[in-house]
């Protein structure tokens, strides 16, 4: 199965309706130049942000994007190029996998490229992701660059349903995308290609609730060859701490194992009468404490397993 991430995900799906209504605003001339994508996690807003950004920086080429199958082509130079971090009309800013926040360089950065001359009359796309990785002098310099950019600068920023301060949120045109239960699963089964009821059991799918995180699992399992089809949410947990996950050094297979660890909690908060949120708050206090200090991960995961999972 092709590793699918919003940079590469040529097929738009369950999200037509927010792309036409940017396509409207682009055509009657007033996009705005700061726009805010709010939304949960793994629904699809920055592949909805790169979608919309293909299609108007190949509107003048050979292969364009096909606004009809919200698809974009292969061969457009725009897709190449942003592919390739070459588009001179396409900065990103997203967090680094060795970092804890999108730091004051990245922006000061994005402040120098801004400054550039531009290399024709096309409009400059600033895609700032996971905006909540904002750290206090990031978002002080953010602030400024958002009230002095030029005209045909757009930043088109991605919120995670994360608090964000006010006067960053002021600034921004926000667009609320959500997706319904039956609209999120039909998107899961789109991207695993028809697979959905074949390869991951409703024990898990019940508390899943976005398709790039339910693709992401499958992804995931099918990595490290577990059965989502004959595996409950406490036997995966138990197989994933067994085979010391929680060591990986990639940040996908750390937050995939949080984000497990959040669902039981859930699922057992619904089916128990137990003082499970004072369990979870410890257990995130002492998660928090481990990244902040680096300490040992291994006791973290233990704990849970002997005194939550198992207890």
């Amino acid at each position: 199965m092709t590793n699918l991430t919003p940079i590469n995900q040529i097929n738009l799906f369950g999200l037509n309706r927010y792309f036409d209504e940017l396509i409207f605003l682009h055509q009657k001339k007033c996009l705005p130049s700061k726009i805010l994508l709010s939304g949960q996690k793994g629904i699809g807003k920055s592949t909805l942000a790169y979608h919309f950004i293909n299609y108007v920086l190949s509107m003048e080429e050979e292969f364009k994007y096909d606004a009809d199958s919200f698809k974009i082509n292969v061969e457009s130079n725009t897709y190449k190029t942003i592919l390739n971090k070459s588009n001179p009309n396409f900065i990103l800013i997203d967090i680094d996998s060795e970092k804890k926040s999108i730091d004051i360089n990245q922006i000061r950065s994005l402040i120098s490229n801004l400054n550039k001359s531009s290399f024709n009359d096309k409009p400059r796309f600033v895609l700032i992701d996971n905006i909540e990785f904002l750290n206090v002098n990031s978002i002080n310099a953010m602030l400024k660059t958002l009230e002095e950019t030029n005209l045909n600068v757009h930043f088109i920023l991605i919120n995670n349903n994360k608090k964000i301060i006010s006067t960053l949120l002021s600034r921004c045109i926000n667009f609320n995308v959500s997706l319904s239960k039956e609209e999120n699963l039909n998107v899961a089964d789109l991207l695993l290609n028809g697979r959905l009821d074949e390869i991951i059991n409703k024990d898990l799918i019940n508390y899943y609730s976005t398709p790039g995180k339910i693709y992401n699992l499958v992804k995931f399992a099918e990595n490290n060859n577990y059965d989502l089809m004959n595996t409950n949410l406490k036997d995966l947990l138990n197989f994933l701490i067994n085979d010391n996950q929680y060591k990986q050094k990639d940040e996908l297979t750390k937050n995939l194992l949080f984000e497990l660890i959040e669902l039981y909690f859930v699922k057992i908060n619904l089916s128990f009468s137990l003082n499970i949120n004072n369990k979870y708050s410890h257990f995130l206090k002492r998660a928090s404490d481990t990244k902040k200090f680096n300490l040992d991960q291994e006791s973290l995961f233990m704990e849970f397993k002997d005194d939550i999972l198992n207890g």
